[in-house]
Formats: structure tokens, sequence, C-alpha cells
């Protein structure tokens, strides 16, 4: 038995594991959902959220879990499990990263989100995303300018969401048509600070824990050609494929657990 610890992308919830977690636990193994702060139940005002807070909730579920876990993270929050394995390896055995942003050392998630021109994601934002801002905030988002924009930044340039309109096309074009009613539900904005934090990364600590990648061969959202210009970049010690949407909890959900469960048994 393995235990995996399910960290959904941007916009989600803990929700986003409702197929994955019940077929998990009957091939033997445990799974635990997590709401980000500001998602789901955690009621955490968006606008103050930062990486470190989600870095620490995870954290904190870790510490709980006797034994070593295996993270998996899907789409933005690959950010957050390579900050949890650097700060805390000796408890993780894998990192998977699910159509997940995979960022090398000294890098900014937003540093590859803006080569990713075909994602319905970034075209579909809301407010849109300013180049000439994100371009500055990558720059200047460190040391004590980044002080001085946690605490001056306007509180509408803090958090997005994206367009309701291109839910489906961009997240859920092979999901059951009840996915996307779900979605319109529950889907909520994202803190937007995070993703211009350059990671900290070290061959000592977050560099000898192996680290699979799971491709989502018709993304919309994080394209395969970021995911793959991403694993050139950080190579992985695995690599597997699923011909799916974003997605695949939703729309190939025995599928995806059966590539967990090959990473869990090797």
């Amino acid at each position: 038995m393995k235990t995996f610890i399910l960290l959904h992308g941007s916009y989600h919830g803990a929700w986003n594991w409702h197929k994955i977690v019940p077929i998990l636990q009957k091939l033997g193994h445990q799974a635990i959902s997590i709401d980000m702060p500001g998602h789901g139940l955690d009621r955490k005002k968006l606008h103050s959220v930062t990486l470190s807070d989600y870095v620490n909730k995870t954290l904190e579920v870790i510490q709980a879990v006797e034994g070593k876990v295996i993270l998996l993270a899907h789409s933005r929050n690959g950010i957050v499990i390579s900050k949890v394995a650097e700060k805390f390896p000796e408890k993780i055995e894998k990192l998977i990263y699910l159509a997940s942003y995979l960022i090398p050392n000294g890098k900014s998630m937003m540093e590859y989100a803006l080569l990713d021109r075909k994602s319905l994601v970034i075209q579909n934002t809301v407010p849109k995303i300013s180049l000439k801002l994100a371009s500055r905030l990558i720059k200047d988002y460190t040391g004590y300018k980044k002080i001085l924009i946690d605490l001056f930044l306007p509180k509408k340039y803090r958090t997005h969401r994206l367009s309701q309109h291109i839910f489906r096309e961009a997240l859920y074009h092979d999901c059951p048509l009840e996915i996307t009613e779900l979605a319109n539900v529950l889907l909520t904005p994202e803190p937007n600070l995070g993703g211009f934090e350059k990671l900290k990364l070290t061959e000592e600590r977050y560099g000898k824990i192996p680290k699979v990648y799971i491709e989502c061969l018709q993304d919309k959202a994080v394209t395969l050609f970021l995911q793959r210009k991403m694993q050139k970049d950080s190579p992985c010690d695995r690599v597997f494929q699923i011909d799916s949407s974003h997605s695949p909890f939703f729309s190939k959900p025995e599928e995806l657990c059966d590539i967990l469960n090959e990473i869990a048994k090797e």
C-alpha cells in the first residue's frame, strides 16, 4: 500500500479527485485529496493567499501521515510539490506531475506559462493577462521588491478567474457533460502572485527524489508543447501518456489509476 497526496490545479478543489480516490482505495492504496487555501471548503481569503500557504497546507497533511508519501499534482500546483520536496524530502517517495508545471531552480511558473501561446486558459483569464505587467512582475518579484509588491499590489491584480464560456473547451472537452455543470458551480478564482515566485530547488534535496511526468496528449490548458518543453528543461525518471484533455481524472479515471498503480509498484 502507498499513500497518495493529491493536489488539484487552478480553480478546482479536493472534489477534483472524487473519481480517483475510491479507485486507488480499491487497489489497496491510501489517497488523500486536499483543498488548497481559498479553494473548496478552505475559506482563506484568496487575495491574501501565498505560495507558502499552499506549501504549508501540504506539509501539514504529509506530517500527519505515517511513512513516506507519493505527491501527485495537477497543473499549476506542480510548483507546490516541488517546493514541498525541497523542504521535506525525507517524507516523499516520488513526485508525480500530471500535465503539471515542472519548473527548474531559479525560474517561475509564469515564465513558462507565457510561452504557451495556444493555451486556452492563458487566452481566457479574467481579467486578461497584461503581458507588460506580467513581464514586470516576473522580473521584479524577488528580494525587497517582492516584499513591496506583496504589501502594495492592488487587490484587483491579486487574483484571476477563468472565463466561464471556455470551461468545457479548455478543460473538459472529453469529459461527461455533468462535469462542466459542476465546474459552473464550483470553480473559484486563483491567487496570482505565487506564479511569479522563483523556485529555489537544490540537487541535494529536491533533486534526489524520483520524478514522474504524465502527459495529457489532448491538453488545451497546459499544451503538449509546454509539457514537453518543461520536461526537456527538467528531465524526469519516467514519462507516461494518457490520450485525454487536461482532466483525465474526470474523463479516464480508470486509465489514470492504472498508471498511478504502476508507478506505486516500481
